[in-house]
């Protein structure tokens, strides 16, 4: 019977209610009409208030002359209004197209569904759809009802083209602001920062450990493989009720995809075995993993870094130096807070302390290399930008876990033999220099820095 009853559904809003809650919020969040519908709503709510308190309180005869007027220029006050309120929409809906391919051209594609996601960007669309509905709707109201006086209609009609033209303003400004490479670079890490924080509601970190437990080995070549019914991304994963569904069914499950990755349909997505392996129902942990047509930013901790690491290659390929420059600092703070809040470990445990989920491992270097690999690559020959790099580097060092300063001195040096590759200025190579030996110092690598500027140093005088 549901089935039969979704047919009938258009398909753009079936999709919709195919969805999970989490993901029916995110696709929401990224598009033009869920704000704006509810500013529709509202406004009949208003409609309706403001119709109740002229014609049935009769306001009108409550208030001073001066707020109260007759239909035929309240009919005449609104009709003016709509065609302004039109006007400004359509110099907002315009400047809305520009912005989104400016950024499209000139940053990334992915911009855009930032800025349209953006909560003022939604606000101030609704507050010019809101207020259009109200005027348009009580204008067709007004043509049959030309003989009352009204007051609450006129009076919430002026202000609402107030805060249309208000809003108007407040949107090119809001636009303009956006625009700004700081700006959205900044939007864009708290909505990865916030992808971190939410990795703990489902039990990623909760449940974590680097030791594997028992693994129950003697079951493993029995184990059973789980296909993907359909192809599409990994988006999520609840990883805190599959543990308690392994601890029930008592099997460890092992993924073979990472949150994140593409799978064509009938990939191999995970496997298990255990004592109970015989007895489970694949589609149990099925319902338990959502997969889609494309990335989002709902578990998915390194797709906010690969924007940013995006956009600066843009800008690389843009000569726009600066703006990379101001991108590595924001994807540093980033990996920053993924060193604090993050967990590296591929082992769940249930509360008992046995081994339920092992996930394919994405360590500090993953993060590392997937945020700056890119970038050193566009960068090649350009020396401002890789200076800055290993800048970049020497200040994660003084903050991240010691553990990790090897990771960061090998990313390091293979930047720099990409680097020496290319011919340098003489000052360029002083201030490499002088950035690589900080990093060197922070990180306990000092023979190996005085290694490379021998090595340098050598191979500028034989040339």
């Amino acid at each position: 019977m549901k089935k039969r009853w979704m047919n009938f559904v258009p398909l753009e809003m079936r999709k919709y209610l195919q969805m999970s809650s989490r993901q029916r919020k995110n696709e929401l969040q990224m598009t033009l009409w869920s704000m704006p519908l509810l500013y529709i709503i509202a406004s009949t709510f208003v409609i309706a208030l403001t119709i109740t308190l002229d014609l049935k309180v009769n306001i009108s005869t409550y208030v001073h002359p001066w707020f109260t007027s007759g239909g035929d220029a309240t009919q005449i006050l609104v009709s003016a209004l709509i065609g302004g309120i039109l006007t400004l929409s359509a110099f907002t809906l315009n400047s809305l197209l520009v912005v989104l391919t400016n950024f499209s051209d000139q940053f990334s594609p992915r911009m855009m569904f930032n800025f349209i996601a953006d909560k003022t960007t939604q606000h101030l669309l609704g507050i010019f759809h809101g207020s259009f509905i109200y005027v348009l709707v009580i204008f067709l109201f007004l043509t049959n009802n030309e003989n009352e006086l009204y007051s609450a209609i006129p009076v919430m009609a002026v202000l609402l083209a107030a805060l249309t033209i208000i809003t108007f303003i407040f949107f090119i400004n809001h636009a303009a602001s956006w625009m700004q490479v700081h700006n959205f670079t900044y939007a864009m890490k708290k909505t990865s920062k916030a992808t971190i924080k939410e990795s703990k509601k489902y039990g990623f970190d909760e449940s974590s450990s680097y030791e594997p437990g028992n693994l129950m080995d003697e079951y493993t070549d029995e184990r059973q493989f789980v296909k993907i019914p359909k192809s599409g991304y990994i988006q999520t994963v609840y990883f805190k009720e599959m543990v308690k569904q392994a601890k029930k069914d008592n099997i460890i499950i092992q993924f073979h995809k990472k949150i994140g990755d593409f799978a064509l349909k009938e990939n191999i997505l995970l496997s298990y075995w255990g004592p109970g392996q015989n007895h489970v129902n694949k589609s149990t942990y099925l319902n338990l993993i959502e997969s889609g047509h494309k990335k989002t930013e709902i578990q998915e901790m390194k797709l906010g870094m690969m924007k940013l690491s995006e956009i600066a290659v843009k800008a690389v390929g843009n000569s726009d130096p600066q703006t990379a420059v101001s991108t590595l600092h924001h994807i540093s703070d980033l990996l920053v807070d993924i060193d604090e809040k993050a967990t590296f470990s591929p082992y769940m445990h249930d509360n008992q302390g046995q081994t339920r989920i092992i996930v394919p491992r994405e360590d500090f270097e993953y993060y590392l290399h997937t945020a700056f690999s890119t970038i050193r690559n566009a960068a090649e020959g350009n020396f401002t930008i890789m200076t800055e790099l290993i800048a970049v580097l020497s200040m994660l060092a003084q903050v991240i876990t010691k553990d990790k300063h090897d990771t960061l001195w090998s990313f390091a040096g293979s930047t720099t033999e990409q680097v020496f590759q290319n011919y340098m200025y003489d000052l360029d190579k002083k201030y490499y220099l002088e950035k690589l030996n900080e990093l060197a110092y922070f990180t306990n690598h000092e023979k190996e820095y005085k290694s490379i500027e021998y090595h340098l140093k050598r191979t500028s005088s034989s040339s």
